[in-house]
């Protein structure tokens, strides 16, 4: 009897491996994700001052999680973005190559394929080796910058981390980083990003960040304080202006450090680019109901 047992429990350990053997674990974008993905490309775009755009954020599936068209921005972009998106999620690659294929080696034939928008913009968002989804962006100032847009907010998934554990970032991953501008690792409670700026920026007010600038290149004038002239809401908890009125003027120079809590307005006013520096973003998270 007890053989028989002991027999019918190795089957069942063996039935139990051979199933798990024939699965995997794969991981998708959520409706957070997503957000945090829009909320990049929205900033890049802010940053390479683009006229309007169509962001879509789908899951590895290609299925819609969320959807932004900034003002400016003509209708018809929506449905583009969407089809880049879905594009990139379904093949698992950048728009941008079906496009060259087609273009420079005349793989014409490729248009035949149903729900296919072989148009650059749309680029995988992957993590750890795996596609959680991807982003469309249509109707920038052109096709190069929606592409610009989509690779910038993509990348921006790879700082994610566990702000438990140990995170190490490459002396030349941030080389890298600096010379697009882009994040280099953000968490729920803190950012970290190579920032760069070679024009002046809108001014700005981050109701949850707290802003830590550290000036490693160039200078730059920088005004805190007063208020937001034009000021909107561009994103949760972010609201931009065209300027300042009433601040505090100050000059930002190699080596400096500034901290600018949470609720203050500032702005770059005029910079010497290059101008390059660290932001460190601490979130407030108990304040974001």
């Amino acid at each position: 009897m007890r053989s028989r047992v002991a027999i019918g429990a190795v089957l069942v350990v063996a039935v139990a491996t051979a199933a798990a053997a024939q699965t995997e674990d794969t991981k998708t974008l959520n409706l957070e994700g997503a957000q945090r993905v829009l909320a990049a490309a929205i900033a890049e775009a802010q940053r390479l001052r683009a006229p309007g755009g169509a962001i879509a954020i789908v899951d590895r599936g290609g299925d819609l999680l969320t959807l932004a068209r900034l003002d400016g921005t003509f209708a018809a972009a929506e449905r583009v973005a969407r089809g880049k998106a879905y594009t990139a999620a379904q093949f698992q690659r950048p728009t941008k190559l079906f496009e060259d294929l087609i273009v420079e080696r005349g793989r014409t034939s490729m248009v035949a394929l149903d729900d296919f928008t072989p148009l650059q913009g749309g680029v995988p968002i992957v993590k750890d080796g795996q596609v959680l989804g991807a982003i469309g962006v249509s109707g920038a100032a052109s096709a190069a910058q929606d592409q610009e847009i989509a690779a910038a907010a993509a990348a921006s998934v790879e700082g994610w981390g566990n702000s438990e554990g140990v995170s190490h970032v490459s002396a030349a991953e941030v080389s890298a980083a600096f010379a697009a501008g882009k994040p280099i690792l953000e968490v729920d409670t803190f950012k970290i990003h190579a920032s760069r700026r070679d024009l002046p920026g809108r001014s700005e007010v981050h109701a949850l960040d707290t802003d830590i600038f550290y000036i490693l290149d160039g200078s730059a004038t920088f005004v805190t304080d007063g208020e937001l002239v034009d000021e909107e809401t561009t994103a949760p908890h972010e609201t931009r202006g065209s300027g300042i009125r009433g601040g505090v003027e100050r000059k930002l120079e190699e080596g400096d450090l500034i901290v600018i809590p949470r609720g203050t307005p500032h702005w770059f006013r005029e910079v010497s680019p290059p101008f390059l520096y660290y932001t460190v973003k601490v979130t407030a998270l108990g304040s974001a109901g």
